[in-house]
């Protein structure tokens, strides 16, 4: 896999050129493409590297790692914690919304779609 053949923002790209070329990157790179032939995994394809193409490199402020994967068809949409906007709200997104209403009184949209 090549930094070309990846669907990210450029800026990503730019700052992922070395870890892309390297051996274990093409190694799980295969590996990937053999569990979405063989299993159900989850996000589609497309949606892998969505996080990075929808915010450049220098824009980030914040990185927020998922601990427990969605499993279910549809949830999982390449965002920490989101789902699409047409998907039930999982506990784990229900739970972070009542966290921001509590702390900061703000009443979050019931859409699960974060981007």
């Amino acid at each position: 896999m090549t930094p070309t053949s990846v669907r990210i923002e450029p800026s990503w790209k730019k700052v992922l050129e070395e870890e892309f070329n390297k051996p274990y990157f093409n190694e799980l790179t295969e590996f990937v493409k053999e569990q979405y032939k063989s299993a159900k995994v989850f996000p589609p394809p497309k949606d892998i590297f969505r996080a990075f193409d929808l915010c450049p490199f220098n824009q980030v402020k914040v990185v927020i790692l998922g601990q427990d994967p969605y499993h279910g068809e549809r949830q999982a949409n390449g965002l920490c914690f989101a789902v699409h906007e047409d998907v039930p709200l999982p506990p784990s997104l229900k739970n972070i919304f009542k966290e921001i209403e509590n702390d900061l009184g703000i009443k979050p949209d019931r859409n699960g779609d974060l981007s």
